[in-house]
Formats: C-alpha cells, structure tokens, sequence
C-alpha cells in the first residue's frame, strides 16, 4: 500500500469522524427527547399507580362500607377529578370483535381503542398467529382540557351503542359504535367501519355538544399512539434495520425516521401529514388523517433487552378542532402487508413505504424489476427458481455492457508488454510521472482507454442496487422455502455456532453468502488478469478488490438469503458468459488492429482541422504549422 493510499484511508477517516460529530445531537436536543421519554414514563407510572389504588381502595369499601356509599365516594371522587367525564372513569373492561376475511380487530371498551389486530393470512417466523399489536402494548386516545382538567380518552370507559360484540364483514360492511359520555347529549363517538376483502378500517370520530366543556381557546385536540413492536421474523437483526416510523407530506413525498443502526430517533414536525405509519419490515400499522394532521411529534426507541419487542413507537398528533355543536374528525386504519401492489391500491401512496431506493435504483425497481417479478409469479410457484430466471433476463438485458467490458479487457491485456517495457524503462520513483505520461500516450496512440471496460460496469451499478434493495424487502420472498433455505428473506442457516462472531457476522453460517463470497473471490481474480495493466497503474486497487468481498461476507450473512441466491447466480452467468465472448474474441486479431492504430500517420488532420484550414486560405490568413 502506497502513501497515496494511506493518505487517501486517512482522509475518509477523517470526514467520517466530522460527519459524526456535526450530526451528534445537541444539548438542547438531548435534554428535550430526554424530558419528553421522562414525560411518557410519568405518565405510564401514574396510571399504573392509579389501578392499584383504586383496587386496593375498592377492595378496603367493600370489606368496611356498604356499596351504596362505595358508589357515593367513589363517584364524588372521580367526578372531581374528570368533570363531566367523571362517570366514564370507571367500570367494565369489555372486548368486541370486528372482522373480516383478512383481519381481526379487537376494541376495548377501555378508551374505546384498538386493542389488538390479527393477520388471518400471515403467520410469524415461529408459526403463531401474526399479531400487530395487542393490549397490553398500545395506547391510543385524545388529549384535551375540559373545565381546566386534562382528559386522555384511553384512560376512560366507552359505551358501546352496538349490542353485538362480534361482527364479520362476509358481503357487506360492519359498523361498531362507541360513545364516551360527558353528561346528556354530550360525547365522543367511535365508528369502526370495515368492509370484505379490505386491510382499511375506517374510523370516524364526532365530538357532539362538547362546545361549553373543551376550552375555548383549543384549535388543536392532541391524539396520541403508542405501540410496541413485535418481532414477525426470524432475523430480529435484519427485522430491526426496517422496523421504524414513515410519514407522509401534505402533497408531497414519504418519508421516514432513519432506523438502521440507530437505538433511537425522533422528530418534531411542524407542517401537515396526511398520515403516519408504525412499519415493521413486511407489516404496517397506517393511520390515515383525511383533514392532515396539523404538527407531529413521532419517536422510536429500540428495545435492546426485550425477547418479543423491537422497538416502542411513540406518535402525538394535532387535529385541527373548530367548536360547534358537532365536530367530525374522519380518519382510518391500514392494518395489512407491505406487499408493493396491495399497498398501491389504496391510492394513497402507501407504497412508498416499501424501500425501494431513490431516483434511478427506484426507477428500476419500479418499472423493470417488479413488473418482471409479478409476470414470472403468476406462471411459476418457485420463488428460488423466479429468482434464476430474473436473474437470467436481467444478465441477457445487460450483456451487451458486458461484452464491451471484456474487449476492453482484452486490449489492456494484448498491451501489456509494452506497458511492462515502460516500467523497466523507468524505475526510479521521481520517474512515476513519466511512466505515467509515457503510458497514457500509448494508450492514446493505440487508442484504448484504460477506463473503457469501467464505464459498463457503472451502468450496471444501478441493477445491483436495485437488487439490493429489492430482495429484502420483497414480500413476496417471505417464509418461501428453497432448497436448504427456509425463508428467502432472511438468512439461511446451515450451522448455528457456539458463539459470536465480532464485525455483524452473527452466530450462523448462512450458505448462499459463502458461495456468493467464494465465487465473488473467484470472479474478482479473472477480472484482476483482465485488467492486470490497470491495476498496475492504481496502487492499493487490489487489495480493495479482494477485501471487497470479505466484507461482504460480514454484511450478507444476516441479510435475506435470496439476495446472496441472486448475487451468486449473477456470478455464475458472468462465468458463463466471460467463457462464451472468450471464445469468440481473437486477441491475436485485436492486437493486429492496435498496431495499425499506432501506425497511422499522426498528421492525419480530421474534418474540422481541414474546414479550419480551407476557410483560413480563403482569408489569406497563414495558420501555423
């Protein structure tokens, strides 16, 4: 390795120690995401405190006072403390079912809120019925002030106007109602609408005659949701790398909270969504805004030491409030896949969701490799053998550019004598230069480029990306068994070791990485001969060409096992079709056409020198020779 080299490794060291330290949060920011978990963490403890003395206190009246006066204190009490919404305080926790043929969604007359939600089709890595979130880990309500008290819905008790407590939605919608009373006339009422065959749950909310109880000066109602995630998948590494909180922009693009590799993130957004999304890498909790949201706090924090959780997703929401007699507030539920085509359907731009890259990486996603994907799905059941001939369709799109990277390879290898004739002509080092100019005008006198056979190789870049991006979040690969590989989105174990391996290895052995790494290896020293000139102009190159994928062994060894499938395949065609084009290039040939380049006349003037020249003697102008 070089000085050049060095110093190069040096400086990315160096930009990437200032990229950290300009982005490390400051004080300010620290104190307030600091102050804001200790304020959800008060909260959460004194409703916990508050179930416990409100027990120990029912079980102390029923053991010394009579339940008429029970009722009377316990009334009084609370009355104080909710106001108008004293008599919703307390009661019966009860549960109602409203399903359909692709979910089931518990509410709890508690807070009147989703409870828990059930993917009928969708099973967990382990089996279990795939649940996005249950009771005991979500809360969901509106904060407001009525008569100078703070009221949060979650915390009391909805009556339901509906006497089912179980309703399916077989061939047409199934509406529940809930109402949290404030006095005669007035309340908060929860509609859950759901319809056949839909993953949206409409939810409309109306607050009736509240106009004399909410402040006068609220133009905002706070709505606040708070879930755990669980974990859906086998790998929790690679789960958690896509696990976090997307967004929406009033007419504008999605986006989302960085997650991959962070403990915790937060924002605070001060324009309007149109709706926010607790993702997990193949399911999504959507709440959808039809008036926007009018400012945003959302936060994610992961669970280092839970078994069953990854993250706790924190959102606090403004919706817009005008006092009148009823206010409407329609929302609505997404409860269902991140699968590109379902989510596109319901027209709101769900399928952004889906990370699929930016600009052209998505632009080949989108309108080259999906609609290949879908149209080999319908014919084919075989994911690892749609994956082969994917694969095969894109390496016969592309291999034109190979074959153009291969003659340039060629070149630079019929040329090699001569350059080697350079090097021993200058050996000292302050010759570098000269052996550098000396070698460039070679190549400018043969005409070859010793760059030709890189260019195709960044055309293709954007293809592997794409496929980079595209595997692991593919839904279509998920729990899709091929050969020893037991889900394609995620790695495919053949040996689980005692131990750690440091550097994100993990703890397994995951095959289709080892041969995607053996064959890389193997595919990086034939590219090394073809390219031996070059090489020998660049310094540290390769050593880097062979670290490369030693690294990538590190790094594919938790990622989706068929993107390592795909990568492999990839090499082995490139063997293929690097052993055909051999066979028809005659090097012989190619170094015969060279030598004729190097033996035309310099002087040879092009159309432009001629024209130049012609209109100068038509000037009487003498141009100099």
């Amino acid at each position: 390795m070089d000085k050049n080299t060095v110093i190069g490794i040096l400086l990315i060291g160096a930009i990437i120690i200032t990229f950290s330290i300009m982005n490390k949060p400051s004080k300010e920011e620290l104190e307030k995401a600091e102050r804001k978990r200790d304020s959800i963490e008060m909260v959460k403890q004194t409703e916990q405190l508050k179930e416990i003395v409100e027990k120990e206190k029912s079980i102390t009246n029923e053991e010394v006072i009579s339940e008429k006066k029970e009722e009377t204190v316990d009334t009084s009490l609370l009355k104080n403390r909710y106001g108008a919404f004293g008599n919703a305080s307390y009661g019966t926790n009860d549960f109602y079912t409203l399903e359909n043929d692709l979910l089931k969604l518990v509410i709890s007359s508690k807070g009147g809120r989703p409870y828990s939600v059930e993917l009928k089709k969708f099973r967990t890595y382990d089996s279990l019925p795939l649940i996005l979130f249950d009771g005991d880990s979500t809360i969901f309500g509106f904060e407001f002030f009525a008569t100078n008290r703070n009221i949060f819905t979650n915390n009391l008790f909805f009556t339901p106007v509906n006497t089912e407590k179980s309703l399916y939605a077989k061939d047409n919608e199934k509406i529940m109602q809930f109402r949290l009373y404030a006095g005669n006339e007035r309340y908060i009422e929860y509609t859950y609408t759901i319809k056949p065959s839909k993953y949206m749950v409409d939810f409309d909310v109306k607050l009736v005659n509240l106009e004399d109880i909410i402040a006068g000066n609220t133009t905002h109602i706070d709505l606040n949701w708070q879930m755990y995630s669980p974990q859906q998948e086998k790998g929790a590494e690679n789960e958690n790398n896509y696990t976090t909180i997307g967004f929406k922009y009033l007419d504008e693009e999605v986006d989302e909270l960085r997650s991959r590799g962070k403990d915790a993130e937060n924002k605070e957004i001060n324009i309007k969504l149109e709706w926010i999304a607790f993702k997990q890498q193949f399911f999504s909790s959507i709440l959808v805004a039809e008036n926007n949201f009018s400012y945003s706090y959302l936060e994610f924090a992961k669970l280092e030491d839970s078994d069953d959780y990854l993250k706790l997703f924190t959102a606090e929401m403004g919706v817009p409030y005008n006092p009148g007699s009823t206010k409407e507030i329609p929302l609505g539920f997404y409860f269902g896949p991140n699968h590109y085509n379902t989510l596109k359907k319901y027209d709101k731009n769900f399928e952004s969701l889906i990370p699929l890259g930016g600009s052209i990486i998505k632009w080949v996603n989108k309108f080259v490799i999906i609609p290949v994907f879908n149209f080999l799905n319908k014919y084919i059941e075989s994911y690892g053998l749609i994956i082969l001939l994917l694969t095969i369709f894109i390496k016969i799109i592309i291999f034109p550019l190979t074959y153009k990277s291969y003659t340039s390879g060629a070149k630079m290898r019929v040329l090699k004598p001569q350059v080697d004739e350079i090097t021993k002509k200058f050996t000292k080092p302050e010759d570098a230069m000269k052996k550098q100019q000396a070698t460039m005008a070679l190549y400018k006198k043969v005409g070859v480029s010793p760059l030709g056979g890189c260019l195709p190789m960044v055309i293709q870049f954007p293809v592997l990306i794409a496929m980079f991006r595209f595997f692991p979040a593919s839904f279509e690969l998920r729990q899709q068994k091929f050969l020893w590989a037991d889900d394609l989105s995620s790695y495919d174990s053949i040996l689980q070791l005692p131990f750690e391996v440091p550097f994100g290895y993990g703890d397994h052995v995951s095959l289709f990485t080892l041969l995607m790494t053996i064959s890389t290896l193997i595919y990086t020293k034939l590219n090394s001969q073809m390219t031996a000139t070059t090489n020998q102009q660049m310094p540290g190159m390769k050593f880097m060409m062979y670290f490369m994928p030693v690294m990538l062994l590190f790094w594919f060894n938790n990622y989706a096992s068929g993107l390592s499938y795909y990568y492999f395949l990839a090499n082995i065609i490139t063997f293929i079709q690097m052993y055909v084009i051999k066979r028809f290039i005659d090097e012989e040939e190619i170094l015969r056409k060279l030598t004729e380049n190097a033996n035309k006349k310099t002087s040879t003037k092009s159309k432009f020198q001629q024209r130049l020249e012609k209109m100068a003697k038509q000037r009487g102008v003498k141009l100099p020779k």
